[in-house]
């Protein structure tokens, strides 16, 4: 299969494409993220109210109550920071060159949120069962008054993300590997490993990373299709507008969400009923935005 638009993303890395640059670049990124996101902790135990630790004190380990969420919505942008560095510093390269054409990205972007916006709407009108059924989390005007800062939070998360994976990781790989298998693959699967958490997830952690590493996929297809980091940030962020500020696990980054649903992030039995339905939501929406850019 070939991307000749993805080409354009490929080129600036081709001049640091050996492996002990990548390797360097990453032990870079990790480093600097670990050395900062050290000080933002203390900054944030500091300066926090009790509110944001919640009543039993895991509010920011959660990300139970809104501050917690946003604390960690918001390191993301040092993982951003820490990528520039990278770039700069081991590549030589801009980390704007990991976005493609702006302007392309933006109105590719657009597209996708909207198409994703229309399927989302839809598929938010079809009943539940019972067992399944959300509950109120948080009342309205609370939300609202947190929405806008939340967003932005959301915005920072899945462009650091996107910007490491699908942006850094996947151009790096393509310049030193022809094959997608490897360019698309070694990132999913990395961007998938890193949803492990059987403390959170339980017994069906291992069922999160197949669908973040199908995830991954996914976003790296729409990326190699279109020539521009615009569409995969865009299928990242209503995913997580959906699954963090609309309708959330109860007990596990749902500090933020406006609705919960009335079982945990460990709660084996419905998730295994609920994944399925996630997998076609996933399946679904990159069709959508297929169809949206028309690639």
């Amino acid at each position: 299969m070939r991307y000749p638009r993805h080409h354009a993303l490929v080129a600036p890395a081709r001049s640091s494409a050996s492996l002990w640059r990548l390797a360097g670049g990453v032990t870079l990124l990790v480093a600097v993220f670990f050395a900062m996101s050290t000080a933002y902790g203390w900054i944030i135990t500091a300066a926090l109210p009790d509110t944001a630790w919640g009543a039993d004190g895991r509010g920011i380990q959660d990300a139970s109550t809104p501050l917690g969420a946003l604390v960690n919505l918001y390191i993301f942008a040092l993982l951003i920071i820490s990528l520039g560095l990278s770039m700069t510093l081991i590549h030589d390269r801009r980390w704007t060159q990991m976005i493609g054409p702006p302007d392309a990205a933006l109105i590719q972007g657009r597209r996708v949120v909207l198409v994703l916006a229309a399927l989302y709407t839809v598929l938010s009108l079809l009943p539940l069962p019972d067992a399944l059924a959300p509950h109120l989390n948080l009342d309205v005007k609370t939300w609202l008054s947190f929405l806008p800062i939340a967003v932005l939070g959301l915005i920072l998360q899945v462009s650091a993300e996107e910007l490491i994976f699908r942006g850094y990781l996947q151009s790096q790989l393509a310049a030193r590997f022809e094959h997608p298998l490897i360019w698309m693959g070694v990132p999913s699967v990395l961007f998938g490993a890193l949803h492990y958490s059987p403390a959170v997830m339980g017994d069906t952690a291992w069922l999160v990373v197949v669908w973040a590493t199908l995830f991954g996929l996914a976003a790296a297809d729409l990326t190699a299709r279109s020539g521009t980091l615009g569409p995969a940030v865009a299928l990242h962020l209503v995913n997580n507008v959906s699954a963090i500020l609309i309708m959330a696990p109860s007990g596990n980054f749902d500090g933020l969400a406006l609705t919960t649903y009335p079982f945990s992030a460990d709660d084996t039995d419905l998730l295994l009923a609920w994944m399925p339905v996630e997998m076609m939501v996933l399946l679904c929406s990159w069709l959508a935005a297929r169809l949206a850019l028309r690639v």
